[in-house]
């Protein structure tokens, strides 16, 4: 993100293609982005245009179309699955010569805007050992031992605009070096992404790596919901004809979770994901009804998909 807003107080181009699968750095991207070109009369000249509500000709017409009131104008194309070659001829066309008052921003996360020549604006996580070294160099003028390092990647699940936040609370403490215990005490377990990784690790059948984000987390009702509610979802994503953002609606969560959840299930077959929704339903049942304590739920859980 730093690039992107360097990038931004040089030039702000006519269309930025955003990939990857951070999708915590998109809506960020998209914020400095909106800073930059300094929108006035939001409502006007911010359009977004998703699977809903998609249609080729409104939204080739509101590229060409003039900002009110202010000097630019933005155009959202968000995660639209439908590309026809149509599309990709008169979004061709308008990039040759595109309307200078207007900034095309496209999110990307099924990359089926490869064909476009565009400014790309990379939303993939960074590797574990690059983002220690990214923490050890950002947290200056403090200092943090490589373990502490390692367990604010784990904590913050490897999302680089999570761990950048809590850089920020680091380097308010009182010490010169940031400990393990210091992660401990002051960061924010973010449980919700962590189960995004803890389903991934499920997906591929890896015992080692989930085993160690559940050893993370925390052994209460919290995480027992969040995991439960996470593969109902998957269950749900993979039954339904609905698009994404229809989805997030109807489950009332954010639409980068039915991002998420889409990837994810494509891992699992129907009869699994049918077979792990009624594992999830008894689990619920045993702890409601006091027959299993919930640590031991939640491992049964974890156990009983990795071998569904």
């Amino acid at each position: 993100m730093k690039t992107l807003k360097n990038r931004l107080k040089k030039k702000i181009e006519s269309s930025y293609l955003i990939q990857g699968e951070d999708v915590v750095l998109y809506d960020r991207a998209l914020e400095l982005i909106k800073k930059a070109c300094d929108l006035q009369l939001e409502e006007f000249n911010f359009l977004k245009y998703d699977d809903d509500n998609f249609n080729e000709d409104a939204f080739i017409n509101s590229l060409e179309t003039l900002p009110v009131c202010s000097e630019k104008k933005i155009v959202l194309l968000k995660n639209v699955t439908k590309t026809t070659q149509d599309l990709k001829n008169k979004l061709n066309s308008y990039l040759k010569n595109p309307t200078p008052s207007t900034c095309l921003v496209i999110f990307d996360f099924y990359n089926k805007f490869d064909f476009i020549i565009s400014e790309k604006v990379d939303a993939n996580r960074l590797d574990p050992q690059d983002l220690v070294e990214i923490i050890q160099r950002e947290i200056a003028p403090k200092a943090i031992s490589k373990n502490a390092a390692q367990l604010l990647v784990e904590q913050c699940a490897g999302y680089y605009s999570l761990i950048s936040n809590e850089l920020e609370k680091l380097r308010s403490i009182s010490k010169d070096v940031v400990e393990e215990d210091d992660i401990k005490l002051m960061v924010n377990k973010e449980t919700e992404f962590a189960v995004y990784e803890l389903t991934e690790a499920l997906s591929k059948k890896d015992a080692k790596r989930a085993v160690h984000l559940l050893d993370l987390m925390e052994k209460d009702t919290k995480t027992l919901g969040l995991i439960v509610n996470h593969f109902r979802r998957l269950f749900f994503v993979a039954i339904s004809k609905d698009n994404d953002s229809t989805l997030a609606r109807l489950l009332n969560v954010k639409e980068y979770a039915i991002v998420k959840a889409r990837q994810n299930a494509k891992n699992f077959s129907k009869i699994q994901l049918k077979n792990i929704y009624e594992l999830l339903n008894d689990v619920d049942f045993y702890t409601k009804y006091g027959e299993m304590q919930l640590e031991n739920a939640l491992y049964y859980l974890i156990f009983g998909i990795l071998y569904c």
